[in-house]
């Protein structure tokens, strides 16, 4: 989930035991979670902080001792306050559907989204919060026979939600707001596939058939940022992970993230970071 690839189409942990697990704090080269979406679901916890995020189109703030439940397909992202520290695990449902077919039943109502499992978890839910901290407790301290905890857990998780009644069924959405979401989520990987290059507000529209005036508005209406702003948020991204994980330059990872200033890099890596790459790269 903490990759550049907004359309996340790849293994989760193993074929026995498909789940892959993120903690993520202010050092983690991904420490905001871009716009993506992934065929598996999704549970977070915050251990501290808040975390601004966004479902679709709409958006809150975690806190806390909060845990958020993203639904298959669904368009996420995150943005941490500066001392925000997350976890993440991001799983394949059908594990639950394969493993015992009484329980597969209820699953599958999931899984073919017939209903959507609630989105925000406070302390106004203890026991699914609870559940939800016993199912990363086992995952980090892997003590023999913790893949029995995990899923044991993760079926009480789901029986708890079903018995009081936490999800939202006959869903539908509204052929209007279904094209707003594929666009944005075509825009979204227009972006990811051409970060590098010197993009353009014409180029962004275009890739969605608008004109650049109203791109504008729709892309702030549904993300509550600029274009150019979530532009250079993943240029920064990206080039926070090559600092971490290469030995190359500055200024070839300037150039390689689509910045050909490396004046105006290093100030904008400095007004999303709060650092400069130097720095950075030396942590």
């Amino acid at each position: 989930m903490h990759g550049l690839d907004q359309n996340e189409d790849r293994p989760r942990g193993t074929y026995q035991f498909p789940f892959e697990f993120h903690h993520i704090d202010s050092s983690h080269p991904r420490y905001e979670m871009s716009y993506h979406w992934h065929v598996e679901y999704e549970i977070m916890r915050i251990l501290r902080g808040s975390l601004t995020v966004t479902l679709d189109e709409k958006s809150f703030t975690a806190q806390a001792g909060d845990v958020i439940f993203v639904n298959s397909g669904i368009l996420h992202s995150g943005i941490p306050d500066n001392d925000c520290v997350y976890e993440c695990i991001v799983f394949d449902i059908n594990t639950f559907i394969k493993q015992n077919t009484l329980c597969g039943e209820y699953i599958q109502k999931i899984a073919h989204q017939e209903l959507m499992v609630y989105h925000h978890f406070t302390g106004k839910y203890p026991d699914i919060v609870d559940t939800v901290n016993d199912i990363f407790q086992a995952i980090l301290e892997k003590s023999i026979g913790y893949e029995m905890t995990v899923i044991g857990q993760f079926y009480h998780f789901f029986g708890l939600v079903f018995g009081k009644q936490l999800y939202l069924d006959r869903i539908s959405k509204t052929r209007r707001d279904y094209k707003r979401l594929q666009q944005l989520k075509q825009v979204v990987e227009f972006i990811e596939q051409n970060y590098s290059s010197p993009l353009t507000l014409q180029q962004l529209s275009a890739s969605v058939s608008m004109s650049p005036k109203y791109f504008c508005r729709f892309f702030s209406e549904m993300t509550h940022q600029t274009p150019m702003d979530y532009l250079n948020r993943q240029r920064i991204e990206e080039a926070c992970y090559q600092l971490s994980t290469t030995d190359d330059s500055i200024t070839e990872i300037a150039y390689r993230t689509g910045f050909n200033d490396l004046s105006y890099f290093i100030r904008t890596f400095r007004k999303y970071k709060g650092t400069t790459p130097g720095k950075y790269k030396k942590l």
